[in-house]
């Protein structure tokens, strides 16, 4: 059969195509940035589920520049409750993983390479064109190229993106940068809730990732403050757990928002990772969930005869089999987002009821660290 068409060579495609051959399945990606685009400054942080898969695919022992996270602490300001959780509440090395995007596409770009899979750079989709058959795909030069199954993980910023079937605005921006503390990490993560919005410090290499959370005008407000101005508002905001903040980076932001469009895939066509679902980055579950869209969309061609693979039957099985993590995924971030950024008084004593029974009842803690990691699965 002819190979399937992965449209994006970032992590989620790069995945599904490595995936796609362990499975014995042929694949060619097509990816809309040149061979030498300059790599993205974002820093990731991987789920243990997610390390498995990489380790599984070979990737795993190429990756440099990666600090585990072994306890995230949680915390609400301003209120009671508190909960710590551990690697070894689940008996996994680390919960997570931070690493440079930059190094994950690096090394998933190598593999691609050493596996010889062809990637096709330069190649910008402009239509989509679903059928019975096979699905075409109509590129920016005026080529075509025609598949029995399309994989669209271009994370959803093509020209053929569908509207999602729900979408929601938090009016929220995230705040990113490197920051130095006064104390070492020690491989713990914090996640702490403001009534602005969430607050977390990811622990990478000797400092920390921060992810602040707030609304757009104060979002933008923050990111143009002097370093001495933006240390001071930190320190305000999180609190002196880690001790003094003693230096940041630059800061960037970028706009929150929950867009899904859904597993559900007809006509030869399938949408995976951000092109299915964008989520808050609250708990850090929406990039993993990509990866494990793409390894059981793998996993799945492999069990399907070749002849049937892109077919109604096919794709009907891989909508059924993600729906629960996925939602449960969706569900899970903006449930977080909306009962946590607000300053109900309620809502705040409930939160921090629930804060405490995650901390005194293991077995409710082993079943959130373990749908955190692996997603609805556990």
């Amino acid at each position: 059969m002819s190979a399937v068409l992965i449209v994006g060579a970032g992590p989620v495609g790069a995945v599904c195509a490595l995936a796609l051959q362990q499975q014995g399945v042929n694949a060619r990606v097509l990816e809309a940035q040149p061979e030498d685009a300059r790599a993205d400054g974002r820093t990731l942080a991987l789920s243990h589920g997610s390390r498995l898969i990489l380790d599984r695919l070979g990737v795993w022992g190429r990756l440099e520049d990666v600090t585990p996270i072994t306890r995230i602490h949680i915390s609400q300001r301003g209120a009671f409750g508190a909960a710590r959780l551990a690697a070894e509440d689940v008996g996994v090395p680390a919960l997570g993983y931070v690493l440079p995007y930059a190094a994950l596409t690096a090394a998933l770009k190598q593999a691609l390479a050493d596996a010889a899979i062809a990637v096709d750079y330069g190649v910008v989709v402009e239509r989509i064109e679903p059928g019975a058959d096979m699905a075409s795909l109509h590129a920016a030069d005026g080529s075509v190229h025609a598949a029995p199954l399309v994989v669209v993980a271009d994370g959803g910023r093509g020209e053929a993106a569908p509207k999602p079937r729900f979408e929601r605005d938090y009016d929220q921006m995230a705040v990113v940068c490197d920051v130095q503390t006064e104390l070492p990490h020690s491989n713990q993560a914090y996640e702490r809730f403001t009534p602005e919005g969430p607050a977390a410090l990811l622990p990478k290499g000797d400092r920390y990732a921060l992810v602040w959370t707030a609304g757009r005008e104060d979002a933008e407000r923050i990111a143009q403050l002097a370093e001495a101005e933006f240390l001071v508002a930190l320190a305000r905001h999180f609190g002196g757990r880690q001790g003094r903040f003693l230096s940041a980076g630059p800061r960037k932001t970028f706009p929150l928002k929950l867009a899904w469009t859904g597993s559900e895939a007809a006509d030869r066509v399938v949408r995976i990772g951000n092109a299915a679902q964008t989520l808050h980055p609250v708990a850090g579950q929406g990039f993993n969930i990509g990866l494990r869209d793409a390894w059981e969309l793998a996993s799945l061609c492999g069990d399907t005869p070749a002849s049937e693979i892109g077919s109604a039957a096919m794709l009907a099985a891989y909508a059924r089999g993600r729906r629960a993590d996925v939602l449960g995924g969706v569900g899970f971030t903006d449930f977080l987002v909306r009962v946590f950024s607000n300053d109900i008084a309620p809502l705040r004593h409930a939160r921090g009821l629930g804060l405490l029974a995650l901390e005194v009842l293991p077995p409710l803690k082993r079943f959130v660290v373990r749908r955190m990691i692996f997603g609805a699965r556990g």
